[in-house]
């Protein structure tokens, strides 16, 4: 998510993690952290998950969450979207988004890895992580939408195989929902790459090769789109959507 910046300081300062939202509230980055710790904490007790899947969603949900912190306190703002990063990279600049990307497609892959398939799924499913993480944190821009996202997208999935991967991350994404709409916190760059990645690992685990290939497909093409169109214009736009979206938040 892409806002005001705190002012210049090391990470173990309280002011690091302030930011001030949309609004002009200073709300405290720390739901992210609090967010992959609870996805984790659930993860390692929930049943039904091999100790290699458990290890994969834990390595990716808190890979994503250390170079989205990473970039929280490090970035500056200045550089947005793939079109940004990439032309700083062309001209010789390695920017905190740029490492933001290149370090959650590598603990992505890890994560994939771990799953233990053949060389092609692997890569697949590590695409599917790195741009599950992207895609949530696109919607990172107004108080709950990328938590409402991932509740309304990955509850019905509950009722499948994949509920001891899925449920943890609805639980945490759930219970830290109010103080978000509420604009104590928000979830930042480390909340929402996390909640994306973990979801990339369920659908890796348990979709089939063919539901996972479409994900991909229907991920990129939407962190394709979002490099010409305004996602919160867009849904301003659509009188459900905006409904939706504007549930539960301050007036």
């Amino acid at each position: 998510m892409r806002r005001a910046r705190a002012a210049s300081g090391s990470a173990d300062r309280p002011e690091a993690w302030r930011r001030s939202n949309f609004r002009g509230r200073t709300v405290t980055l720390h739901e992210g952290t609090a967010l992959v710790g609870g996805v984790c904490a659930a993860a390692a007790v929930c049943p039904g998950l091999t100790p290699r899947t458990r290890a994969a969603l834990n390595l990716a949900a808190t890979g994503a969450a250390a170079f989205g912190a990473h970039d929280d306190l490090g970035g500056d703002g200045g550089d947005r979207g793939l079109r940004g990063h990439l032309g700083a990279l062309a001209h010789g600049r390695l920017t905190t988004g740029a490492v933001k990307m290149l370090g959650i497609a590598t603990t992505g892959a890890a994560a994939a890895a771990l799953l233990r398939r053949g060389p092609l799924d692997t890569l697949l499913d590590g695409a599917l992580i790195a741009a599950g993480a992207n895609l949530v944190n696109l919607f990172d821009l107004r108080p709950g939408r990328a938590t409402k996202v991932v509740l309304l997208g990955a509850s019905p999935a509950l009722a499948t195989s994949a509920a001891p991967l899925v449920g943890p991350v609805v639980g945490a994404s759930a219970a830290l929902l109010p103080d978000e709409l509420a604009e104590r916190t928000m979830l930042g760059d480390a909340g929402a790459n996390a909640l994306g990645a973990a979801l990339g690992v369920a659908a890796a685990a348990r979709g089939s090769r063919r539901a996972r290939l479409s994900l991909l497909v229907g991920a990129v093409a939407l962190i394709l789109v979002s490099e010409r169109i305004s996602f919160s214009g867009a849904i301003d736009r659509v009188p459900a959507l905006r409904g939706i979206d504007r549930w539960g938040r301050c007036a």
